[in-house]
């Protein structure tokens, strides 16, 4: 005779073995079907033509997932596009660098003197030149920046690292007339100056509004103890800073 099935012993719960850990379920970054997770995107871009062809590359990509207007505030990723950064440009990365929610890369046409450090200051850690910007680079682009990592073409990159270094020599030496005297942006301005360019045609050249490059150029004389700007291309000139 056999013993009821009521009377069985109920069978040992399970272990916590058996659990996946939040940590590897982080690093997998699947969803709960089991595919991979879809990298939210916001598309920015004054120009509609620039805007609907980085969209209609990115749509087709299965690891993107593009976000209306609406939602653009929680996209994992913001990707500007612009010909040039302007002031208007440098406005909306300062906006988007606040948004703790995203991360920020740009795709741009042109980049003008001094304007890598500006970006950087902005909160961009990934560039990518629109003329490069094919759907492969665009995902390399949209995944890098997702994962926190900072994408540079090479020769921005050996510029970066050549105003980093001279950001070091300038805080070791600040009183010292070596190249660190002025930053990058302030040299090619000076340069310009150099050459005859007006305000006007230097704003136009390098990307910043009128007032800022009077900015920059009044911070020079003014730190330099210079008396115009005659005054300051000569002392640049005679110190080897442009």
């Amino acid at each position: 005779m056999t013993c009821p099935v009521e009377n069985s012993p109920a069978p040992p719960p399970p272990t916590p073995t058996s659990r996946v850990p939040a940590q590897t379920r982080d690093t997998h970054r699947t969803s709960r079907s089991g595919r991979p997770e879809r990298v939210t995107v916001a598309v920015y871009a004054a120009d509609p033509v620039l805007r609907v062809g980085v969209v209609q590359q990115l749509r087709q990509r299965p690891e993107v997932d593009l976000l209306d207007d609406a939602d653009a505030e929680r996209a994992k990723v913001s990707l500007v596009i612009v010909d040039h950064v302007d002031d208007d440009v440098a406005a909306l990365l300062h906006r988007l660098r606040h948004n703790t929610a995203t991360r920020t890369g740009l795709v741009v046409g042109t980049l003008g003197p001094g304007t890598l450090p500006r970006v950087i200051e902005c909160g961009v850690a990934a560039v990518l030149r629109r003329a490069e910007a094919d759907q492969d680079q665009l995902l390399h682009l949209v995944l890098a920046t997702a994962n926190g990592e900072g994408v540079l073409p090479g020769d921005l990159l050996g510029k970066l690292l050549t105003h980093v270094g001279s950001l070091q020599r300038s805080a070791l030496d600040p009183r010292g007339v070596s190249l660190s005297t002025l930053t990058t942006r302030e040299a090619d301005m000076l340069r310009l100056v150099s050459e005859g360019l007006d305000t006007a045609e230097i704003a136009r050249k390098t990307s910043y509004s009128e007032r800022t490059v009077k900015n920059v150029l009044h911070e020079i004389i003014t730190r330099l103890q210079l008396r115009n700007r005659a005054h300051a291309v000569g002392y640049a000139l005679r110190n080897g800073l442009i």
